[in-house]
């Protein structure tokens, strides 16, 4: 795929706060990026990194569009904390409405690349959940803007270790062959391999649409 010309250095990141963002915004700032980062009011302390804080609602776009403009990457990672069945209402009313709004604010501050933390899929579990991540790809994949869809399962790090437990039982399901080509789909990840993979992708914008499975985010770890 064709690699776009532009990039500039200046990112707009929802979900900043989180699992994931709190660790990718110093890791940006360290690449040089200047980062504004959207944030709940009364959580302004729970960021990292020094970049600029705006504070608004992640699922109302006009609290925080007028300082999207002069970003050209804009990184989505908003969704709930603990996907778990049972939260189908939740996933509605956050996970997609708040990537509908980030589309809308990206779309109204020309925006050059979107990059959205989405799920690998297909999977035989948390369906309700990767359905909606499929409908924000969609809305994406239709906007006209460049995108990086980035599709981990479960990214191992503090905090969210239990899963080493399941690594026995994945190296031998990939040596069957018919659950070898789910376990590479649903594979773990590292979250240093996940931050990898993002800064990569907003050093490397596409021209199109650019789409990131378990096993290519598992290999920014061997670099």
């Amino acid at each position: 795929m064709e690699g776009c010309d532009y990039l500039n250095k200046n990112v707009f990141i929802t979900g900043g706060t989180g699992y994931i963002g709190s660790s990718l915004i110093p890791e940006l700032e360290s690449f040089n990026f200047t980062v504004t980062s959207l944030v709940r009011k009364g959580s302004e302390s729970k960021l990292s990194g020094s970049g600029r804080i705006v504070t608004g609602s992640a699922l109302d776009e006009s609290s925080y569009s007028g300082f999207v403009r002069g970003c050209d990457t804009f990184i989505h990672l908003v969704g709930a904390k603990i996907p778990l069945t049972g939260m189908k209402d939740k996933f509605k009313s956050v996970d997609l409405v708040s990537v509908q709004e980030a589309v809308k604010s990206a779309l109204k501050s020309d925006v050059k690349h979107f990059i959205y933390l989405s799920v690998a899929h297909p999977a035989p579990v948390m369906k309700d959940y990767i359905n909606v991540r499929m409908k924000g790809e969609e809305l994406l994949v239709h906007s006209g803007m460049n995108v990086s869809l980035i599709r981990p399962w479960y990214v191992l790090g503090p905090g969210h270790k239990w899963p080493y437990v399941l690594l026995p039982f994945y190296k031998l399901f990939e040596k069957i062959p018919f659950t070898k080509d789910a376990v590479k789909r649903l594979g773990l990840v590292k979250l240093n391999q996940l931050l990898s993979c993002i800064v990569y992708a907003v050093n490397n914008p596409p021209g199109g649409v650019r789409i990131y499975n378990t096993e290519d985010i598992k290999n920014f770890g061997k670099q």
